[in-house]
């Protein structure tokens, strides 16, 4: 066993909270996710009032996901702000394979500049240990814009993080992994209001529905349905085939499909990989 595998998980909470207290004050980068949810209530144990929490409010991010982060915030009871973005920069629009890259420099500088109007230098972001496992352009804009990520200087993983959330009674403990609407279209495919809306309420049928992981992947014209793979078995109900299909193609698709092995996350960074 080495030495990273033998700290315990009350260690790396331990040195969490020291490097947040470090920053005298800081601001959260607040998605609503597991992580970020879970960073809001060590920020707000380790520097109460100093620490607040910013949400981009952005075509990006569906409506759903947004009044979750205001009943988090209130639960642990940070302060919490909202920054407006009413359009998508053109690089980001573009989508190619670096656009998390544009993203993260355009939303997270945003956050810089909330933070340093209420007098906060320091800018912490939720990415754990298992972030730096997949292909992740964005992180390289936090490190060029100097964000500080407590959970990964923290050597804490998912899991953990999900363990520590169920501890402090945190509802996100197993919220099911969460990524912008943009990551639904493929790289090189232009991105538009039109596209997140059309993605945005068709996921809002699946979850209606009662599916907890998923994605609706948008191809133009056709939406391809994921699910986790223990939930796959609920289409062989042609009652919930005929309504998805009714209900996607009012969305504005013309084609409904379903990928066979089910939801993986990063499944459209393939497309990278088979470049590659």
């Amino acid at each position: 066993m080495n030495a990273a595998s033998s700290v315990s998980i009350d260690e790396k909470y331990r040195r969490l909270l020291d490097v947040i207290s470090a920053q005298g004050s800081a601001a959260v980068a607040f998605s609503g996710g597991v992580d970020s949810s879970f960073l809001c209530h060590a920020a707000s144990a380790a520097l109460g009032s100093k620490a607040i929490a910013v949400t981009i409010v952005s075509p990006m991010l569906p409506k759903s996901e947004i009044e979750c982060a205001a009943d988090i915030a209130r639960r642990v009871g940070i302060e919490h702000v909202l920054v407006e973005e009413e359009g998508i920069d053109e690089e980001v629009a573009a989508n190619p394979k670096e656009r998390c890259y544009f993203c993260k420099k355009i939303e997270f500088g945003n956050i810089l500049k909330a933070a340093k109007e209420r007098g906060i230098n320091a800018v912490l972001d939720g990415s754990n240990m298992d972030d730096l496992g997949d292909y992740r352009p964005g992180l390289r804009a936090l490190e060029e814009l100097k964000i500080i990520s407590p959970l990964r200087e923290a050597g804490l993983h998912k899991a953990e993080v999900r363990e520590l959330s169920k501890r402090f009674d945190l509802p996100t403990w197993d919220k099911p992994a969460f990524a912008c609407l943009a990551s639904r279209i493929p790289y090189g495919e232009r991105i538009d209001r039109e596209k997140l809306s059309r993605i945005e309420k068709a996921e809002d049928t699946l979850r209606s529905i009662g599916f907890r992981q998923f994605r609706v992947r948008s191809h133009e014209n056709i939406a391809r349905i994921e699910v986790a793979p223990d939930e796959r078995k609920r289409f062989f109900d042609e009652k919930i085939l005929d309504d998805i299909s009714r209900s996607l193609k009012s969305c504005g698709f013309l084609y409904v499909a379903f990928e066979l092995e089910g939801y993986v996350m990063g499944n459209m960074n393939r497309a990278i990989a088979q470049k590659a």
